[in-house]
């Protein structure tokens, strides 16, 4: 199938463009590369451009005709999109819209979108459900809620179809170490601790150690990247079988603690390095753990690397023999 990927130089998206390209799938990149890298999409073409480009935008979905669509491309920093929120709801909100106009325009009625268990806020039960109230705390999720809501609002007015996938929090690297994740710059915690492993960061840091959570650290559900594209490829199964449109979550089901991931990577690495606490960033809630069980049941999802050290240890080889 023709398959067109936004955000496809990104850490997730080129991760999928990966494994879709392993699977003979015909593969085009659409990603403005100010946060992806053009060495990272193995398989297929890349077109460089921006979703606020409507010519290029319709020009490439009309010429590569896509079967579906799979939306990686977004801002994704919390604690960004609470200092510069306008640029967060142009970009992730707008921008869709504008790609969702030009598919709606061309015929293509297939999309697959990265969501984010940000639309849950903090929540009052854990495991979360997809049932869970949505109340984002911050604007990069409430830039994700909304576009759940184009989505479903869409679906019920026409024949489009969507599966939203809320990710927990993704995490390792291609197994054979030839695409990772290097966000610039990098706020997120595994590739942050390797760093500093690494001995490219004095310390890593802590933030918060007071939350209510077993040992004071935020507790995050860990999934690894290509279990997380994994559900990418049986979402887009279900919508070309005839599936209805919904939203998905996708974790392990449990979590890890900071300090957890910390003392992990310290085993892995076999390195012993500095660590800080210091004071929390906005717009972080103490507890988000998944319940999957949709995924497994409709989308026969079975992940395959549910162990925090073989995440960690992915990350890290792909960390240790970069050079970026």
């Amino acid at each position: 199938m023709n398959i067109l990927v936004t955000g496809g130089a990104g850490y997730i998206g080129s991760h999928a463009v990966k494994v879709l390209g392993e699977k003979s799938h015909s593969v085009l990149t659409y990603d403005n590369l100010s946060k992806g890298h053009q060495d990272a999409v193995l398989y297929g073409e890349l077109i460089a451009g921006d979703l606020a480009d409507a010519e290029l935008l319709e020009r490439t979905i009309r010429d590569f005709r896509p079967d579906a669509v799979m939306h990686f491309a977004s801002f994704i920093e919390v604690g960004e999109s609470v200092k510069e929120p306008v640029k967060y709801y142009q970009n992730n909100v707008a921008n869709t819209i504008k790609l969702l106009q030009v598919l709606i325009k061309q015929g293509v009625d297939k999309f697959i979108f990265s969501s984010s268990a940000a639309v849950y806020g903090s929540p009052e039960k854990v495991p979360i459900t997809e049932n869970e109230c949505i109340k984002p705390i911050n604007p990069y999720g409430h830039s994700k809620a909304i576009i759940e809501q184009v989505l479903s609002d869409l679906s019920a007015a026409s024949r489009f179809r969507s599966v939203s996938l809320r990710y927990f929090n993704a995490a390792g690297a291609d197994p054979a170490g030839r695409i990772g994740e290097r966000h610039n710059p990098e706020s997120h915690l595994i590739p942050l601790i390797l760093k500093t492993a690494k001995g490219e960061r004095e310390q890593a840091s802590i933030y918060g150690s007071d939350y209510s959570t077993p040992d004071g650290t935020c507790v995050r559900d860990y999934i690894h990247v290509i279990d997380l594209v994994e559900a990418h490829l049986l979402a887009l199964e279900y919508l070309l079988d005839g599936g209805m449109s919904g939203v998905f979550n996708c974790g392990y089901g449990h979590g890890h603690s900071v300090r957890e991931v910390i003392e992990v990577a310290k085993e892995v690495t076999k390195i012993e390095f500095s660590v800080q606490v210091v004071g929390r960033r906005a717009g972080d809630p103490p507890l988000l753990v998944a319940d999957s069980s949709r995924l497994k049941q409709l989308l026969n999802w079975h992940p395959k690397h549910d162990d925090l050290h073989y995440i960690i240890r992915t990350a890290w080889n792909w960390e240790k023999n970069s050079t970026y």
